[in-house]
Parts: structure tokens; sequence; C-alpha cells
């Protein structure tokens, strides 16, 4: 099973970050997943995951030093940056 994922590389306060935009929320092993494809395909950075919650709030899983920036951003304003996709081959179902 193939599956592309939209992203956008950013960085924040110098650090790389690859956002991956998720239709539902993520778990950990979807989290490892999604950070072994984006090594795969040669992307560097911290992988964060993204997604609304019903209310239409940004939630996510990222590391520590980046929650403070996660926690305040707009789920629209990140989905503004998108400037690539990222596949997955059968590691999700």
């Amino acid at each position: 099973m193939h599956r592309s994922f939209e992203i956008a590389s950013l960085s924040i306060q110098d650090v790389k970050v690859v956002v991956v935009f998720l239709d539902r929320a993520a778990d950990a092993s979807t989290h490892a997943a999604l950070r072994s494809a984006a090594a795969r395909a040669g992307l560097d950075g911290n992988i964060v995951v993204v997604w609304p919650d019903e209310f239409g709030r940004t939630r996510f899983l990222a590391p520590p030093e980046q929650h403070a920036f996660f926690q305040v951003v707009g789920y629209d304003q990140l989905r503004a940056q998108i400037n690539g996709s990222l596949g997955l081959h059968s590691e999700l179902r």
C-alpha cells in the first residue's frame, strides 16, 4: 500500500523541521514510520506530525523544544506552507 502525505519543510529558530499533515490523530508507531520514510527520502530535520481536532485546533507530535511553536500556530497557517509530499509504503494502514 502506498500513501502520500503533504509536507512543509520549515526552519523554526534555525532548526529544520518537516511538518507532515495527517487527517486524524497520530500515534507513536505512525510517527516512527514517517520518520523512517523521511530519512529514506533524504529529508533532514525534526519530523513533526500535525492534524486538526474536531474543533479545528492544531494537534501535533513534536520534540519538546518545539511545543511552544506548535501550540500557537494555526493549522491553516501551517498548511499555507506546504511545499512537498512524503510517500509511505506499507508501513501505515
